[in-house]
């Protein structure tokens, strides 16, 4: 009887710690299908390349957007654009050239990117309020360009920041719907809105959700914002080290866990979810490695795993991919601020 008892109770505390470990395993233990391609974005003129921030795919399927914060040193990161005259918004072709620039002088620390289906550039400008110039008109505002640069469109009351309908604070993302409307995730910091802003295609605000707090639908640190092949919004939670997902009004439908600390999230054609984790370390995420998990968007089921391969989980600074971007043949690119890189990746095995 007292074997049989032990035999129980052993079973019982693997069961348990199975659940305690098993979310953290199943997305961490998985095989790496890609391989990278060293120097892949490249200037011609001698440019150096700056902290990378967001990365998007234009609408052709093949060329690559990127945020890149100028050339500005590691001590001026957070707000590395401040004194610049280099373009901050670039455009590479397929094989990493740079085919176009724009944004000079627009942006003291510009963050967020998404490329609508018209091929508008739409760009957060996310600088924190102890690093903003007195004065300076830049700050917590979302612009949207033409194709070539052109200024469209200012969401947002540049240079203030605020909490009102037409105010952000540090917004990060930014992602426009099928029918054009605007999601903005204001903002980066803890202490910030934290909300979901939505526009109208044409600026009219039409509604805001979201607090600061740890509930469903609360958020601190909105750090990205994606939206999915069937329209629901997932919310990048990075300080509550969590995936939110919404309909396009709101409400509240999962959360996920088993992403790790969402830096960026993006999807691919044929179903599949990409999160970038630049920040798992011991202390903002224990047990949890950096890298780029890849999942099904349906189900949330982790299936493969970048490990960040330089990351040291005892050093609180974050590496590797923040944001991630999937072209139409399946390429895979991370913008790394600290890396100051544009990795590509290859699927290599199926």
């Amino acid at each position: 009887m007292l074997n049989i008892s032990k035999l129980i109770v052993n079973r019982v505390l693997l069961a348990t710690m199975l659940l305690a470990i098993g979310a953290q395993g199943f997305a961490q233990g998985l095989p790496n299908p890609y391989r990278t391609v060293p120097g892949w974005a490249k200037f011609s003129d001698g440019r150096q390349m700056g902290a990378v921030g967001d990365v998007a795919i234009d609408p052709d399927g093949k060329h690559v957007w990127a945020v890149v914060r100028c050339d500005a040193p590691r001590a001026n990161f957070g707000y590395e654009c401040v004194d610049s005259d280099l373009d901050p918004i670039l455009k590479f072709d397929p094989d990493g050239n740079l085919v176009d620039s724009f944004g000079a002088g627009l942006f003291i620390w510009p963050h967020g990117l998404d490329v609508d289906s018209e091929g508008n550039v739409w760009v957060t400008e996310s600088v924190r309020r102890d690093r903003l110039p007195a004065g300076d008109p830049r700050a917590h505002q979302v612009i949207k360009f033409s194709p070539t640069g052109e200024v469209l469109m200012v969401l947002g009351t540049p240079g203030e920041e605020g909490s009102s309908n037409n105010h952000f604070t540090s917004p990060s993302d930014v992602v426009i719907g099928d029918n054009g409307d605007i999601f903005v995730a204001d903002g980066h910091n803890n202490d910030g809105n934290n909300r979901v802003m939505k526009f109208a295609s044409d600026g009219t605000f039409i509604k805001s959700w979201g607090k600061t707090g740890y509930a469903p639908g609360e958020f601190r640190a909105l750090h990205t914002i994606a939206i999915d092949n069937e329209g629901k919004v997932y919310v990048g939670d990075r300080s509550n080290s969590r995936v939110q997902i919404f309909d396009q009004e709101g409400q509240f439908l999962a959360v996920w866990t088993q992403f790790g600390r969402p830096s960026g999230i993006s999807f691919d054609q044929i179903g599949n979810i990409f999160v970038a984790d630049s920040e798992s370390d011991n202390i903002e995420n224990p047990g949890w490695e950096m890298g780029i998990r890849i999942g099904d968007a349906k189900s949330g089921w982790v299936n493969y795993m970048i490990l960040t391969p330089y990351a040291d989980p005892s050093v609180v600074s974050g590496v590797g991919a923040e944001f991630v971007a999937v072209d139409a043949e399946g390429n895979m690119y991370g913008g790394e601020p600290m890396g100051r890189n544009i990795q590509k990746y290859i699927r290599v095995r199926p």
